[in-house]
């Protein structure tokens, strides 16, 4: 490590421990012990991982549980900042609410498309599934009781999206008889950057004896750091003049800000002693400016943009959970709907200026004097894209689910789940004064289209059975049977004028005998398809009709587990299981669907507690078989193949203490991950990849035999120290955190043809040490604290990325953490 991590390190870990009650050592007399919630401690933890209440460290699972106390201590509100401190999770990340999670190192990159893999980690709101393709859901955390994070394959109680993984944000519920309340505020500025701040409030209010609401509203300003500063492109044609543009229409300091605002409302209905019903909504809008990355070759956070940006994430859940008694069994229903349209708009000029620079080494002028960029006068127009997109997805999901007692000697768990997901994708890249000829049908302007249906449903029976085979001793069993039905449906690709159409678009589209038009000229199109599409090339024709492509499937995931606690205070168990993911459809016309992938994993694992200390960990073994894994094939149209096996090795580790004032937990992982076999350009090719492809074509290895799954670190590690004392009427306290990632890579492939390794472009993400830091005081029910976060001012470098054709690829970008950001926050509960 440099010198400024070990002074980063010494100060998280011994300032705020040490530091603080050396000073008042004189002056105050011994602390006394402090009022500790249960996550505090880590002895009283209640999670519900199982699908039970039970006691974390009852709970045969690698999982790491952040409570309420502590999310507000660390002031925790969004996705980043919890998964900090979760050192088995990795992201790969764009922008606000385009983040996709990993888990164990459970990664390929370039996941995320709108067509592409379903996710390997699922995400759970309260009891219903938000699992979401191209994005998690960056839910607002505030009046939250708690986060459990679930490492390994969740595939019995959790199902397709839980794969690796599973993170469950847990609200707090409306209580009877309390009327209560809170707000707190925040204002910050960030180095480098401009203002930000928040304003939260929760209220609780009692309706009857057996009616509680409880409401939250929140908004919440991040303050911009990225400059948009000046620059200019060219592009040069042998037939007429170059055509130089430049920005400075667009340029603006801290041009990416972030405003989120919503709220969550909830009723607890006690029917009787028996029954209760929770309905709830939770509603949220995000809209962001600018982007959040800088550009490599410029200045330190700076950037070139040349066209407006602008993103919106809006969402809403309504949820309803059904708990009551059927003689002795808790039988629960849970229900949801949650419907997330986005809307956004894109600078696509880097991808013109990959595609140009391409052109040049294939020996033209440049973009423009390979291809006809025209107006329908015939004057040659820039080249330059911008993309319009939206999407509209919906999800309803039901489970429900039967459980025994919780005293018996056997208990049994049931279940049954259904769920539905749809997305209306709209991609619209368009060309200021693109002529008619070059354009989609029907969409003058625009050089490139995506408009689809995707539909992915989801039916399973589950079930677990936990036998207590002596006092110390019980085994666990279960099983999940599954099958989905996924299916794509529409256009993807150019008009018939241009050149590229010949490849992907209208010369594609599916004619009534169920061929592409360009092999079958003279037989009409096949009508209908999904509204407002020229045409259908993601499809298949059946006795003359247009139908989706369809990806089917069954199977059938386990789990075993034998635990052992030979006192109060240990726990040891082993755990063999296994999670999937669903194949799916390519929308690139001639590629072929890709099957499911599974991921199995031998794990031993242990719970302790010693008075004051908890130490929890697990050492496992995962085998991920056949993985999907996404490139950018032909026309930069995203593939999705099956590759061959990869093994992962790793161990986590959680450690807490707890003794009067003091408090201090830390966490870390180290993950090993690597490829067991060659994979082959050609999914289906030999393992030597030295044969030929369905097109004659020389296949060749991609990755070979021991490559690095990228996106996941090999070690990433956290901790906090806080210590509280009595000081006048009230309580003070100092505290600091730190998050340590090391680097990693961006990409599987090693070779995308000719030699070309993609990482000689994208760099490894560098590791970094991120430390935050805060001193308060509390008193009667006010607070008053002040902050920094990223106190040494580090660049995190959280996702690289190119801008690319399939195969030469062009200025490179990092997504920026938030700098040093220093603020005041208070509250106040009544």
């Amino acid at each position: 490590m440099t010198s400024q991590t070990v002074r980063a390190i010494t100060l998280a870990l011994l300032g705020s421990s040490a530091l603080a009650p050396a000073a008042f050592a004189k002056t105050q007399p011994p602390p006394p012990p402090e009022t500790t919630s249960p996550d505090d401690d880590g002895t009283e933890i209640v999670v519900t991982a199982q699908k039970r209440e039970e006691n974390l460290q009852d709970v045969p699972v690698s999982i790491q549980a952040i409570g309420t106390r502590r999310l507000e201590q660390l002031n925790i509100s969004n996705f980043e900042d919890y998964t900090k401190l979760l050192p088995s999770v990795s992201y790969q990340t764009s922008q606000p609410g385009s983040t996709v999670v990993y888990m164990r190192g459970v990664a390929t990159g370039g996941d995320g498309n709108h067509s592409g893999s379903l996710p390997s980690v699922g995400t759970y709101l309260d009891e219903q599934p938000v699992t979401t393709i191209g994005g998690t859901l960056d839910v607002h955390v505030y009046d939250v009781a708690r986060i459990e994070s679930l490492s390994g394959p969740q595939g019995t109680l959790y199902g397709a999206s839980s794969q690796a993984g599973t993170i469950r944000i847990i609200s707090n519920k409306p209580e009877l008889g309390v009327t209560a309340g809170r707000v707190d505020a925040e204002v910050n500025k960030v180095g480098h950057g401009d203002f930000g701040g928040s304003l939260e409030g929760m209220i609780n209010l009692p309706i009857s004896d057996r009616i509680a609401f409880r409401g939250i509203a929140s908004y919440q300003r991040d303050g911009g750091f990225i400059d948009n500063v000046f620059g200019s492109r060219t592009y040069a044609d042998s037939d007429s003049p170059d055509i130089t543009i430049d920005n400075r229409d667009s340029v603006e300091n801290n041009f990416n800000d972030l405003r989120t605002y919503g709220g969550r409302a909830a009723l607890k209905i006690d029917l009787d002693d028996n029954w209760t019903i929770t309905p709830s909504i939770l509603h949220q809008n995000q809209k962001s400016s600018g982007v959040f990355f800088q550009d490599d070759d410029q200045g330190d956070l700076e950037v070139q943009r040349f066209m407006a940006e602008v993103g919106r994430d809006k969402f809403t859940q309504a949820a309803l959970t059904v708990e009551g008694k059927v003689a002795n069994f808790d039988l629960t229903y849970s229900g949801g709907y949650l419907k997330r349209p986005t809307f956004g708009t894109s600078d696509y000029t880097d991808y013109t200026d990959a595609y140009n620079n391409y052109y040049i080494n294939l020996g033209y002028e440049g973009l423009l004097d390979y291809q006809n960029y025209v107006d329908d006068a015939g004057n040659t127009i820039s080249p330059r894209q911008h993309i319009t997109g939206t999407n509209d997805f919906r999800k309803m999901s039901h489970e429900v689910r039967l459980v025994t007692p919780a005293e018996s000697r056997i208990r049994l768990l049931l279940g049954a789940f259904y769920q539905r997901q749809t997305n209306d994708i709209y991609q619209n890249y368009q060309v200021d004064n693109l002529a008619s000829s070059l354009s989609v049908p029907g969409y003058p302007g625009t050089i490139w289209l995506t408009k689809q249906e995707r539909i992915d449903k989801d039916y399973a029976l589950f079930g677990e059975a936990s036998i207590d085979l002596a006092s110390k001793f019980t085994i666990t069993g279960g099983g999940r049977l599954f099958k989905y039905d996924n299916s794509l449906f529409g256009f993807a690709g150019f008009g018939p004028g241009n050149p590229g159409g010949f490849s992907s678009g209208v010369r594609r589209c599916l004619t009534v005998n169920g061929l592409q038009s360009r092999r079958d000229r003279l037989s009409p199109l096949a009508t209908g398809g999904v509204s407002g599409t020229p045409c259908t090339n993601v499809g298949n024709v059946v006795d003359g009709e247009l139908v989706p492509r369809r990806s089917k499937g069954n199977g059938f995931t386990h789990k075993v587990n034998a635990q052992y606690k030979p006192s109060d205070d240990v726990m040891l168990y082993a755990t063999w299981s296994r999670g999937f993911r669903p194949g799916g459809i390519n929308r690139q016309p001639d590629a072929p669907a890709y099957d499911p992938d599974y991921l199995t994993n031998y794990e031993f694992g242990w719970k302790t507690s010693f008075g004051p200390v908890r130490w929890n960990g697990a050492i496992y073994r995962q085998l991920w078989k056949s993985f999907q894994f996404s490139f950018l094939g032909e026309n930069s149209l995203t593939v999705i193949q099956n590759g061959r096996d990869a093994r992962i090795n790793g161990i986590e580790s959680d450690v807490s203490y707890s003794r009067g004032g003091l408090s201090l937990t830390a966490a870390a992982a180290y993950t090993d991950a690597k490829t067991k076999q060659n994979i082959c350009n050609f999914s289906e090719g030999n393992s030597a990849c030295n044969g030929l492809d369905d097109g004659g074509d020389d296949d060749f290895i991609v990755a070979p035999k021991g490559t690095r799954l990228p996106v996941t670190p090999k070690f990433k590690a956290s901790a906090t120290a806080r210590y509280a004392w009595p000081m006048w009427a009230g309580r003070a306290h100092v505290q600091s955190s730190l998050a340590y990632r090391g680097p990693a890579t961006n990409d599987i492939r090693q070779d995308i043809g000719g030699g070309f390794n993609p990482n000689d472009n994208v760099p490894k993400l560098k590791g970094y040490t991120l430390v935050d830091a805060a001193v308060g005081y509390d008193w009667s029910e006010y607070l008053v604290e002040a902050f920094v976060s990223n106190l040494f001012d580090e660049r995190t470098e959280q996702t690289r990325f190119v801008s690319c054709n399939a195969t030469y690829c062009f200025r490179p970008h990092t997504v920026i953490g938030r700098p040093r950001t220093l603020g005041i926050r208070v509250g106040a509960k009544f």
